[in-house]
């Protein structure tokens, strides 16, 4: 407990648990538009905190991260429609198949020393590969896309991941938790430190004696891992799946965006964009259909990035956490 709670003080640890109170009893106080829109906001927010061990923690810049939510989706989805394997046995080979893929261009990129935006277009790439893969595989629905059957919404079936939203919510909230706690484990770990080291200069890191290669593969490892199962998540709740969304840079720069505007290398940056953005893009796609405003959407999103890079570079959560008189250098690995 000291590991996960030390640095932290008691009035920061008060708010953590009202939050986490809240987030809980939910449910029972929203209604069925609000908890929807909720759910994303938790789906973004963990698969924020994936992407953010990746950058924010190790310093490797991933642009086509939905690569690997895309792939963990695919195989869980075809498990079960092809050969009824359900999502809690899917999920490892989902899982795996999401590591093997980010390892493969974690190798690439990292036996080649490619770095920083050239690391980001190695991304992109494989996304953009897989997505032209699968776009010709009938069996994971090529361009028709793929879709799971369902047949229920109003009772729970936990082990098939059928049922209603409020099932669905409980879910993601746990692997939000889960994805909280390990990421704060992993950044206090020596295993964190040495991804730090890599972040802040790679050439004086490897003069101390850090392996490179080995710790950066780690990472990757772990962030692709993690996404995976975002995808399992995903397949089952939206119930269909097409390459050309599924895989796309756009979708890429949705998953993070929120990390971007809540704070790269926190812990609760990741949490805090999904809560801010997730919300303002409903009601900006509301305007859109309402008013027939096309593009506010996409205009509004670039001005919140070029906010943030202008006024707040290190995000949002390092000046709020600032301004409540939280521990920020336990917070966000010594950044800013």
């Amino acid at each position: 407990m000291s590991r996960l709670f030390g640095g932290v003080p008691i009035h920061g640890l008060a708010m953590l648990a009202v939050c986490a109170f809240i987030l809980v009893v939910a449910p029972y106080f929203i209604s069925d538009y609000v908890l929807s829109v909720l759910i994303i906001v938790l789906y973004f927010a963990y698969v924020g905190q994936a992407w953010n061990l990746m950058i924010g923690f190790a310093g490797q810049l991933s642009l086509g991260h939905a690569l690997f939510v895309g792939v963990g989706a695919y195989t869980s989805a075809a498990l079960f429609i092809h050969f009824g394997i359900g999502p809690w046995v899917g999920v490892f080979a989902a899982v795996a198949a999401s590591v093997l893929i980010g390892s493969v261009v974690g190798y690439l990129g990292f036996r080649f020393s490619i770095r920083g935006v050239y690391f980001a277009l190695l991304t992109i790439a494989f996304a953009e590969f897989t997505n032209i893969i699968v776009d010709h595989i009938r069996w994971l629905g090529g361009t028709e896309g793929f879709f799971l059957p369902v047949s229920n919404r109003e009772t729970i079936d936990l082990l098939n991941l059928r049922g209603s939203q409020v099932m669905f919510y409980y879910v993601i909230l746990a692997l939000t938790g889960a994805a909280l706690v390990l990421c704060r484990l992993l950044l206090n770990s020596k295993l964190g430190l040495y991804w730090q080291a890599i972040r802040e200069d790679q050439e004086s890191a490897e003069a101390i004696g850090v392996h490179l290669f080995r710790y950066k593969m780690i990472a990757v490892a772990i962030s692709s891992g993690l996404s995976g199962i975002a995808g399992v998540w995903y397949a089952f709740y939206y119930n269909n799946l097409f390459p050309e969304t599924t895989f796309s840079t756009g979708k890429s720069i949705e998953l993070i965006l929120g990390t971007v505007v809540g704070g790269v290398g926190t812990l609760f940056g990741p949490i805090l964009g999904a809560f801010i953005l997730t919300p303002l893009g409903e009601l900006l796609t509301h305007l859109t259909e309402e008013f027939k405003l096309d593009g506010i959407k996409q205009f509004f999103w670039g001005l919140c990035v070029a906010g943030i890079v202008l006024f707040r570079p290190a995000g949002l959560w390092p000046w709020i956490s600032g301004l409540l008189g939280l521990d920020q250098r336990r917070d966000g690995g010594g950044k800013p």
